[in-house]
């Protein structure tokens, strides 16, 4: 069980599970009317403290920045929803315990007027019986800063202050970037046939015939009268030759253009409005 001293350090801390599993942080812790010594931590459990429940802190211990508690998150979120107003009764420690098991703890105090009162860090405590703040025959909280000029009191827990503080949420828009894909350049071969006309010279043959003339009788009559002769000719002819080669026609690269959009986003946003009961005072609504 922790003692005064440690309990006041623990106000605020967050609380985990046998497993060390956050379960919440600590609200307020309740401490004994008698003893003074502190017995149950009302723990905040849900998104923005919108859930609490009560855990005891009999095997409960202080770990570094942490109130560690032997249960299981679920154990402590599942566990009795009380609505203490600052004060829990008999019956209301004995159903606690028992939930928890811890039956031994409640032996003897269901026929006892005593109980466990909120103990706020930095406020007053007191407590009192018939006519002093709850009511005859019971022990709880009076209202701690009646000294200080504090007009009523925190019925839904410990009162921390003269006034109730509105909160509201606001909406925050940021960017991030994210890779929506790649570009990829690549080049690649195809083929396709190619057609041109080229001109080529090839050799042939023919006779001519020249007449016996007084120019080249000579020549003509220079051999024998009879023989046999035989004269020869080379034909020549082009053939068509191909050939290939690479030849640069163009340089191509990857640049990126940013083209900027306007989008459009919407949230639902809460916040926290005030109304008075029985009193004629108007509250201006308008805080903006």
């Amino acid at each position: 069980m922790l003692d005064m001293e440690t309990a006041r350090r623990a106000q605020g801390m967050n609380v985990v599970d046998l497993s060390g599993d956050k379960i919440g942080s600590v609200d307020t812790i309740y401490v004994d009317d008698e003893t003074e010594q502190p017995e149950f931590a009302l723990v905040n459990t849900g998104l923005f403290g919108t859930s609490s429940s009560f855990v005891p802190l009999a095997e409960a211990d202080v770990e570094g920045d942490a109130l560690r508690v032997p249960y299981e998150k679920a154990k402590v979120k599942d566990a009795p929803r009380l609505d203490p107003e600052g004060h829990l009764d008999p019956s209301q420690e004995a159903e606690l315990y028992r939930y928890y098991g811890l039956s031994g703890y409640d032996q003897g105090r269901t026929g006892h007027d005593e109980g466990r009162t909120g103990y706020d860090e930095g406020q007053t405590r007191e407590t009192g019986t018939a006519g002093d703040a709850e009511g005859e025959g019971t022990t709880g909280r009076a209202d701690y800063d009646r000294d200080e000029g504090t007009v009523g009191r925190d019925t839904s827990g410990p009162t921390t202050d003269d006034a109730m503080t509105l909160s509201e949420e606001e909406l925050r828009v940021g960017k991030s970037r994210r890779e929506t894909g790649k570009a990829r350049l690549r080049k690649f071969i195809v083929s396709e046939k190619v057609t041109e006309t080229v001109p080529v010279e090839r050799e042939t043959v023919h006779i001519e015939r020249e007449p016996i003339t007084d120019a080249n009788a000579g020549q003509a009559m220079s051999g024998s009268e009879l023989s046999e002769e035989e004269h020869e000719v080379t034909l020549m002819e082009e053939d068509v030759v191909v050939d290939k080669q690479a030849v640069p026609k163009e340089r191509i690269r990857l640049d990126k253009d940013v083209v900027t959009e306007q989008e459009t986003v919407s949230a639902d946003v809460r916040r926290e409005e005030v109304e008075i009961e029985g009193a004629d005072t108007d509250i201006d609504r308008d805080r903006r």
